[in-house]
């Protein structure tokens, strides 16, 4: 999480007519993300969690192909990226990003560094930029899960301002910015983001597209209504059930 920088397709339910299917011409990358799925290499407390994180339909969201350069923020244990390694494939890159204030914090860094050291993830680097979280080279999608909310809960609007401005930077004209996270009720603003670490989607989505972004969509896939939304997250027996939203931005070009 950002907390310490500055944290089955049947079922997809879709608003803003956006689509989980990749743009045209993709023929192999729903092959793709059914062989990221399948990795045997994947932890089984990953494995685990698929029910509920929908992998394969939000690596099909995100609009991730072969062959492309992602970038992720602070990936944690790394779910998402090994995903996504198998998901580029070898021709393709992961480009992880843990901030330098995030290194003294061995949770953040040591996991996705493990999972850069072996072979069947040769395709993962790790980035560990000092001031900024932009890419050291330009980028097809920026993928960030569960960790907007600590921009606020931990630094304020002006560093959410400028990690999407890095964003954009870090974009190749065109690109995706995939953003997910924990809903808050509506009215909630980041008034509980670190209280609740949960931010509402319309803030969100505001604050993105001031930045100069497009909104491109947004996926059902991982709503919850059971959840309140006035629980912390980790709190049980909320933790890993959480109502999320995700939304697809794009870079004009």
């Amino acid at each position: 999480m950002l907390r310490s920088l500055l944290v089955a397709a049947s079922a997809v339910a879709l608003v803003a007519c956006a689509s989980t299917a990749p743009p045209p011409g993709s023929v192999n990358a729903t092959a793709a993300y059914d062989m990221a799925v399948a990795d045997a290499n994947r932890p089984a407390e990953d494995v685990a969690k698929d029910a509920l994180r929908k992998p394969a339909e939000t690596l099909a969201f995100a609009r991730v192909m072969p062959g492309q350069t992602v970038a992720e923020i602070l990936p944690g244990a790394g779910y998402f990226t090994r995903l996504l390694s198998k998901a580029v494939g070898p021709n393709g890159k992961v480009i992880s990003i843990v901030p330098s204030t995030a290194l003294s914090f061995p949770a953040q860094i040591d996991p996705v560094r493990g999972i850069a050291s072996n072979a069947a993830y040769a395709n993962v680097h790790v980035e560990t930029p000092e001031g900024t979280l932009s890419t050291s080279e330009p980028v097809d999608v920026y993928f960030t899960a569960q960790n907007y909310h600590d921009l606020h809960a931990y630094y304020g609007a002006e560093a959410a301002a400028a990690f999407n401005r890095d964003v954009f930077k870090s974009l190749k004209p065109g690109g995706t910015f995939l953003v997910i996270d924990h809903a808050s009720v509506a009215g909630a603003g980041t008034s509980v983001s670190r209280s609740l670490h949960r931010i509402e989607a319309s803030v969100v989505r505001r604050e993105i597209e001031a930045a100069g972004f497009v909104f491109d969509g947004e996926s059902a896939i991982l709503a919850q209504p059971a959840d309140p939304r006035t629980q912390n997250v980790f709190e049980e027996p909320i933790r890993g059930k959480t109502d999320q939203f995700m939304m697809r931005f794009r870079k004009p070009g």
